[in-house]
């Protein structure tokens, strides 16, 4: 069932102009059958996270909308489908992948090819762009770079999954509560998904990582998870400085 004859022509151009991997596999998919569901994702195309493949085409600025169907083995599913054409997003930055790039260039001179989650450097291609503030709370932001965030693709689908079950995403709206998130600013933050809670990720690199290892035996040597002998490391050495 191609459903692509009865859709507005700058609808279908947006569609056409979204070359990811992802988000275009979704929406070739609907074109073509009308719909897409979690089963199809996974065991067609691979992708076992489904609402971040859902998400990449709503980021385009492309409506979904999540209905139930029946699954292979009977029980019910999530599938996708296009939703209200008139809400569409034809955003700034949907299919302008010149825009786009610059945007990454200017974040890559001024931060290097590292993840804002992770701090670890990567190869370029492997950095995402990611809103801060997702469009669901707040919609297109100003195309400045300090919108924007570069990601690891483990970072991305990490950010995807805390964003999405986060209340401030399902129900709040609150563009405050993200900008004090960890996901938006993990240099900054005062929550995680309105969590109380704090993180911080370390890295050892090079040299360092003779540094781990030693502390890593330490740790085992005395029946103690890695984390939580860091942690004992720090707290007594903040205990001192106390004293």
């Amino acid at each position: 069932m191609d459903i692509s004859q009865s859709l507005p022509d700058d609808f279908l151009q947006l569609c056409q102009s979204v070359t990811a991997k992802r988000p275009k596999a979704v929406i070739d998919h609907i074109l073509q059958y009308g719909f897409i569901t979690t089963e199809d994702l996974k065991e067609t195309y691979g992708y076992n996270h489904p609402p971040r493949a859902a998400r990449d085409v709503r980021e385009h600025g492309i409506p979904l909308e999540t209905f139930r169907v029946l699954g292979s083995d009977g029980r019910k599913i999530a599938a996708y489908r296009f939703g209200d054409i008139s809400k569409t997003r034809f955003s700034r930055l949907s299919g302008r992948t010149g825009l786009s790039k610059q945007i990454k260039d200017e974040l890559v001179k001024k931060y290097g090819c590292r993840c804002f989650i992770y701090l670890e450097e990567v190869d370029e291609r492997e950095l995402q762009i990611d809103h801060r503030v997702p469009f669901e709370v707040d919609g297109e932001p100003d195309l400045a770079p300090e919108n924007f965030m570069l990601l690891c693709g483990s970072a991305n689908r990490a950010k995807s999954w805390a964003c999405e079950y986060c209340q401030n995403w399902i129900e709040l709206k609150d563009k405050s509560i993200c900008l004090s998130c960890y996901w938006a600013y993990p240099e900054n933050h005062l929550h995680i998904a309105m969590r109380q809670v704090r993180r911080v990720d370390l890295l050892w690199e090079g040299d360092k990582v003779a540094v781990y290892e030693a502390l890593k035996q330490i740790a085992i040597s005395l029946g103690k998870e890695m984390s939580e002998f860091v942690k004992e490391i720090i707290e007594r050495e903040i205990s001192y400085d106390k004293d």
